[in-house]
């Protein structure tokens, strides 16, 4: 066989070993593209995502979009050749495997976490939009999760109301941290509450809820970050009554992410007029009760997504401003808000036709 034959041939087995290597060889990673993205002003599945009932709604017109990242399942395994061509695709973005699924977390986990995050930017999407209303809203804090085997197990259970810890009076989930912390582990603090039960009793016949009860707990020991303190095992959350009844009808969604885009649908069904002014307006961002939009992850991925569907302006939460900036999808104007009030303004900007007044995102922020 001559030589330049056998080189050849050595050359062409060594790619096909290489590349079958590249299939077989799982690798530690995933991947994020761009996922669905809903107008929350209009229908989904056959039925419309924002439904409101027991107060008067407008008619809307334009689009508030929520956007989304298609992320790959946990127990996917990824191999070499999707790997790099990944890397090499724009629209898509491999990461590795721990920054989506975490200290081994399990498809299901991610599911359930991503479920109640989803159900609690919601809430706070109501809060925010109604608070900017000026419709007030009842808030109280809960027992929001219980530690399997914490010293708070059987004693303290999701939905209580925390009324006080220590006789000091609860006014934010994060005081109860506060004042648990102030403790050495080992010392005992006491909880008062209203039984999740006797909650939904009162809420039902909607009378306050007037029986409570005081709750011993022996704190144990968590180390963050090297430092000890104590703990019970709870966390704390918020739970709300709302004056009229407001629905948000979307499946197969998770995560936080979709909070200010919910709030500004609310908004507009509940006020005169279009928000838009007609025109495609997607966007992103947490949203807190107090109206503060934050932070997301896949800002690339949302855009890409966005402006492929139509979209002309982004709504962009400010710390997500420098990363989206860098490579803009063509035709879309990226807005940058820290509220939901800054939401508005934009809002009102963009249906005006004012566009050069629009806090616009720089690769600087």
């Amino acid at each position: 066989m001559p030589r330049r034959t056998a080189t050849m041939l050595a050359s062409t087995l060594m790619l096909i070993a290489l590349l079958c290597a590249g299939v077989l060889i799982p690798v530690p990673y995933s991947e994020m593209s761009p996922g669905p993205t809903v107008n929350t002003l209009g229908d989904h599945d056959g039925e419309p995502v924002l439904q409101v009932s027991g107060h008067k709604t407008y008619a809307t017109s334009g689009h508030l979009n929520m956007t989304t990242v298609r992320v790959t399942s946990a127990d996917y395994k990824m191999n070499l050749v999707e790997a790099v061509y990944g890397w090499l695709a724009h629209d898509n973005k491999v990461v590795p495997h721990d920054t989506l699924y975490p200290d081994g977390k399990t498809e299901e986990q991610s599911t359930q976490e991503n479920a109640e995050e989803f159900s609690q930017s919601q809430e706070s999407a109501k809060v925010a939009a109604l608070k900017e209303l000026g419709i007030p809203v009842k808030s109280w804090v809960i027992v929001s999760t219980v530690v399997k085997n914490s010293p708070a197990e059987g004693k303290l259970h999701a939905g209580d109301v925390i009324k006080a810890v220590d006789g000091t009076a609860i006014k934010q989930p994060s005081d109860v941290a506060k004042l648990v912390t102030k403790h050495t582990p080992g010392q005992d603090v006491v909880f008062t509450v209203v039984p999740a039960k006797e909650q939904a009793a009162t809420e039902k016949a909607n009378k306050p809820a007037t029986r409570t009860q005081d709750v011993t707990i022996t704190t144990t020991t968590s180390s963050d970050n090297g430092a000890k303190r104590a703990i019970v095992g709870i966390s704390a959350g918020t739970d709300h009554t709302f004056p009229f009844t407001i629905d948000i009808k979307l499946a197969d969604v998770g995560g936080p992410s979709a909070g200010l885009m919910f709030s500004l649908g609310i908004y507009d069904k509940l006020t005169p007029g279009s928000l838009t002014g007609g025109k495609f307006v997607a966007g992103t961002g947490t949203i807190d009760d107090e109206g503060t939009v934050g932070p997301i992850g896949g800002i690339e991925m949302k855009t890409v997504g966005a402006r492929s569907k139509g979209a002309q302006y982004f709504l962009t939460p400010a710390e997500n401003c420098a990363a989206a900036a860098k490579d803009t999808p063509s035709g879309l104007t990226l807005v940058k808000v820290k509220t939901i009030n800054d939401a508005l303004g934009a809002l009102k900007d963009i249906r005006s036709g004012d566009t050069a007044a629009l806090p616009k995102c720089t690769t600087k922020g």
